[in-house]
C-alpha cells in the first residue's frame, strides 16, 4: 500500500473516528467466525484499535461450536428444541468450560495488539441478572434446565472499566437471585447490554449471512416492525432458521435503541436549556440586586411597583466641568 492510499483512507476514516470519539460500541462475536484463527486475530487487531482511537467496544462472545465440539469429545448428547439448547447441570459444566477458554483466548489476543482486555461473566459482580427462559407454548415441549434469559444488568461494572480505558470480553453467564447459574444467548444479551448502557451501536458478527425475509432472500434493511412479523411466523426454514430468528429477536429487543436515544437526547437539551435559563435567571437577580444595593451617602427612595413596595437607587448623574467633577454626595474631587 502506498503511502498516498493509506492517507486516503485515514482521510476517510476521520469523520468517523470523530463522531464515534468516546462512544460505546457493542460488538458480538460469534458463530464459526471464532473458529478461524486468522478471522479470529484480525478482530482482535481491530477490536484494540477501536480502543486506541478513542471508542469505547464492548465485546460479547458466543461459542456455540465449541461447546458442541467439547461435548462431543465428552460423549455427552446434544440435545436441542426450537433451535434451543437443553441443558442439564453437565451440559452446564461443560458450556463454563467451552466459554471460559474461548473468553481466555479472545482476552489474550487482543492483549497482544495493544489493548487492555478483562475476561468476565455474569457471575462477576453478579452484574448480569438471569432468570430461566420462558418455556414455549407448547404443551410437549422438554424442560430448557439452564437454559436462561436477561431480568437486568448491572452496568456499575462495565463503565468502571471502560472509564479506565479497559476493554470488557463479556461471556454469555448470568445469575440468578438464587445463585444458580444460567446460559444465556449471547445475540440477546448483546442486545439488552447495548440497550442499558445506551450505547451508540449495536454489531452482530458472525458467518450467518444475515437475517432472509419471508421470500427466502437476505434482507439489507429491516425494520422492528418485519422482525417482529418474522417472530410471530409460525412456519421457520430449517435453514440458519434458529440464529435468523435469535438475531431477529434481539434486533427485536433493542427496537427501542435508536428512540431511547433521541428521547434521551431531547431531554438532556431540555435540561440544559432550562438550566441555562435558571442561570440567566440568577444573573439578573444578582445584577439587579447590585443596582437596588444602597450605596454609602445614596438616598434611597421607595416606589411601588404592581402593588409591591421596591426599593432603588436613583440614577446617579455626574457633571463634568473642566476643572471639578460633582458627585451625587455633594463631594468635589478636583480633576489633573
Amino acid at each position: 500500500m502506498t503511502p498516498s492510499q493509506k492517507a486516503g483512507i485515514l482521510a476517510e476514516a476521520l469523520p468517523y473516528l470523530r463522531a464515534f470519539n468516546g462512544k460505546i460500541l457493542v460488538i458480538r462475536f460469534g458463530g464459526h467466525a471464532m473458529a478461524d484463527p486468522g478471522l479470529k486475530a484480525g478482530f482482535a487487531r481491530d477490536v484494540a484499535l477501536l480502543r486506541l482511537v478513542g471508542m469505547k467496544p464492548i465485546v460479547v462472545h458466543g461459542g456455540g461450536w465449541g461447546i458442541d465440539e467439547l461435548m462431543k469429545q465428552m460423549g455427552l448428547p446434544n440435545k436441542r428444541y426450537r433451535g434451543h439448547r437443553i441443558i442439564d447441570e453437565r451440559t452446564l459444566n461443560v458450556i463454563e468450560m467451552a466459554l471460559g477458554e474461548l473468553n481466555q483466548e479472545l482476552t489474550s489476543l487482543i492483549n497482544q495488539h495493544g489493548g487492555r482486555a478483562v475476561g468476565l461473566d455474569g457471575q462477576d459482580g453478579r452484574f448480569i441478572h438471569a432468570r430461566p427462559m420462558a418455556a414455549p407454548d407448547d404443551p410437549d415441549a422438554p424442560d430448557l434446565g439452564f437454559l436462561g434469559d436477561v431480568e437486568s444488568i448491572d452496568t456499575a461494572l462495565i463503565e468502571l472499566l471502560l472509564s479506565r480505558h479497559f476493554v470488557p470480553v463479556v461471556m454469555p453467564i448470568g445469575v440468578a437471585a438464587d445463585g444458580t447459574t444460567y446460559h444465556i444467548n449471547s445475540d440477546l444479551l448483546a442486545g439488552r447490554l447495548a440497550r442499558a448502557l445506551e450505547a451508540e451501536k449495536l454489531v452482530l458478527m458472525t458467518n450467518v449471512a444475515g437475517v432472509h425475509g419471508r421470500d427466502g432472500k437476505l434482507a439489507h434493511i429491516l425494520t422492528a416492525g418485519d422482525a417482529a412479523k418474522l417472530l410471530r411466523r409460525t412456519h421457520r426454514p430449517r435453514r440458519n432458521g434458529a440464529a435468523r430468528d435469535r438475531r431477529a429477536a434481539c434486533g427485536a429487543r433493542g427496537r427501542a435503541l435508536g428512540a431511547h436515544h433521541r428521547r434521551r437526547r431531547a431531554e438532556r437539551a431540555a435540561a440544559r436549556s432550562a438550566d441555562r435559563r435558571r442561570r440567566g435567571d440568577r444573573a439578573a437577580l444578582r445584577h439587579r440586586s447590585a443596582l437596588f444595593r444602597r450605596q454609602p451617602g445614596v438616598p434611597v427612595r421607595e416606589m411601588t411597583a404592581g402593588g409591591d413596595t421596591m426599593r432603588r437607587r436613583p440614577s446617579c448623574a455626574v457633571t463634568l466641568s473642566a476643572s471639578a467633577s460633582t458627585i451625587p454626595d455633594g463631594r468635589r474631587s478636583d480633576r489633573r
